[in-house]
């Protein structure tokens, strides 16, 4: 009983904090600052995932460069701010008008991040250098463009976010429940052994009842009722394998948890493992659908 209400606590301030700086634009009344305390909140979800990720990758006998890793998903993070700052305020893009300097930075990392990675593995004793430089940047990839694009539907469609976020919860809550009430067939135990078949197919069915019917509130107004059950679907599948994904990275290296973020539920990884999978996914299916993500 301890242990449930501890896991319930964490979960309340885990969602009060997510969805508080989610909002922070309508809490304030100035979308700007709502704008910087996301992306406050995104600097520290960011840096968390990436010190799990470098401490499993290390225990697979890996030694990524790591402040490079870091600098460069904060980067990345940093220059959807900048796109939507400027898409915000009339603009077309950061290319548009002018490159600050965070977009500057982004491009020159880009650029020479690698080959900077690679001759500086000249100077690191290591079994597998190309290894080592390939660790280095997967955080950008896994998580810094994630959570960028996550900053840019903060600022121009905080409902969006909002939707495709709670949709993830619902898949979740809704495959657990039904999961440990009917679940007989196991989906892939080698990697998740509580995930069942029937807690999946209902979880996803749940998000896309769910996403259609959300469109009937006017803050979802800018989707049809299809549009939010395909996004239930997309938000439940592929949410789903995210789980998966980060499950196989932690199976690879004996951990059953990426950290101890919150209690009773896991570290960074653990928590926004699905919607690190899903935000790309996402970001396409809304710009198909409404024209754009913002």
């Amino acid at each position: 009983m301890k242990k449930f209400w501890i896991r319930t606590a964490s979960s309340v301030v885990y969602v009060a904090l997510f969805l508080g700086t989610m909002f922070s634009g309508r809490i304030f009344g100035d979308n700007l600052v709502g704008a910087l305390v996301f992306v406050a909140f995104l600097f520290l979800v960011a840096i968390g995932c990436t010190r799990e990720f470098y401490k499993i990758s290390k225990l697979k006998g890996t030694r990524p460069l790591e402040w490079m890793g870091y600098l460069a998903s904060l980067l990345v993070i940093l220059s959807f701010l900048d796109l939507g700052y400027m898409y915000s305020i009339g603009g077309h893009g950061v290319l548009n008008d002018t490159l600050d300097i965070a977009v500057i930075a982004v491009l020159i990392l880009l650029l020479l991040g690698l080959p900077l990675t690679a001759i500086i593995q000249l100077w690191r004793k290591s079994n597998n250098p190309f290894g080592d430089i390939s660790y280095t940047f997967v955080p950008v990839f896994y998580i810094g463009i994630p959570l960028g694009l996550m900053q840019l539907a903060q600022m121009t469609q905080t409902n969006l976010l909002f939707m495709v976020v709670a949709l993830v919860w619902v898949n979740d809550a809704c495959a657990y429940m039904s999961g440990s009430l009917i679940g007989k067939h196991k989906m892939w135990e080698r990697l998740s052994p509580g995930k069942s078949w029937e807690g999946t197919v209902i979880g996803v069915l749940c998000a896309a009842l769910v996403g259609g019917l959300a469109t009937l509130l006017p803050m979802f107004k800018m989707l049809d009722w299809y549009g939010g059950a395909i996004l239930g679907v997309l938000c439940g599948v592929i949410g789903t394998l995210g789980d998966l994904v980060e499950s196989m990275y932690k199976r690879s290296a004996g951990l059953k948890d990426s950290g101890k973020f919150l209690p009773g539920h896991g570290g960074f990884l653990d928590r926004f493992d699905s919607l690190l999978i899903l935000m790309p996914f996402a970001a396409l299916l809304l710009y198909f659908i409404i024209g754009s993500i913002a």
